[in-house]
Order: structure tokens, then sequence, then C-alpha cells
């Protein structure tokens, strides 16, 4: 793929990004379905069901990667429907594209994506300097230099009860 093309392919993907009020980063499913290639709806959302099988048997909560919503479309009368969508967070189209059709160039091109993205997300958390270690906590309780018995405020994290 042509460099111009993988900063256009990369903008508008990143482009289409948008956020809850909360500050949690999350793409429209059917704006992903145009940029990967899907131009029907129910292909693209068997592609999502592996990518949500593929969550869930990950250990991930499905429900905080695929939130199924319903949005409102303009209709050529000038009137409005609702219609299905999920809020997809960015683990989730990762998914979505890790399970869609290698053939198509976009899948192709969001594997690559994804590929580089992690890579560099390790490669800038291995040059963060490491926190340094606390000392382990000093046990309170009979028997310890003090010899007060165990407060139920120390025991939470500290100690365990006998």
């Amino acid at each position: 793929m042509k460099i111009e093309l993988i900063r256009t392919l990369t903008d508008t993907f990143e482009g289409h990004a948008q956020q809850t009020e909360g500050g949690v980063e999350f793409w429209l499913a059917r704006d992903l379905q145009q940029l990967l290639g899907y131009t029907e709806w129910r292909n693209f959302m068997a592609v999502v069901a592996k990518a949500r099988t593929a969550c869930e048997v990950s250990n991930h909560a499905v429900a905080n990667h695929f939130v199924d919503i319903n949005k409102m479309v303009d209709l050529g009368s000038g009137s409005q429907r609702a219609v299905d969508d999920l809020m997809l967070t960015r683990y989730a189209c990762y998914l979505v594209a890790q399970n869609g059709d290698p053939k198509k160039p976009e899948i192709a091109f969001a594997q690559t994506y994804f590929a580089v993205q992690t890579r560099r997300a390790r490669h800038s958390a291995a040059k963060r300097p490491m926190p340094q270690k606390r000392p382990p906590p000093k046990q309170i309780g009979p028997g310890t230099s003090t010899g007060r018995p165990y407060s139920s405020r120390q025991c939470i994290f500290t100690c365990t009860r006998g």
C-alpha cells in the first residue's frame, strides 16, 4: 500500500472516533462498516458476532465494548427512522478487523493498522520508567514489636486474621 493511502485510511478511521460524556472513545458500527468495505449490514453483523465471541472468550465484558444503540436516520421524505447501531470501543474495532474478510483491502489495512498500533503501545510502555517498589507494609498485631491487637483497618491490606 502506498504511504499516502495508508495516511488517508488512518486519518479516516481516527476521524470517525467519537467520545462519550465520560471521555470513552468509540466508533459507530455503521460508520466502521463502510470504512471496512462492507456494503451490507447483515454481512457486517456476522463479523461483529465473531468479534463479540472473541471478546467473551478472552474474558472481557462484551457489554463494555459492544453497546447496542438506536440512532435516527433521515429518510428521503424528510422524516426520520430509528435504525440499530452499535457503539464500539477501540478494542471492539480491533476484534472486528481481526475477524473480517482479509481479502478486502480495507480489512487487510485495518489488521495491519492495529498490529502497528499495538507494537507502538508496547514500545512506548517499555520506554516508561518502572514504578519504584515500595517496602512491604509493616505487620501490626500480636507478637509484633508493637504488641497491639490487629485493627480491622490495618487487616484489610496488610494482614490475615488467624
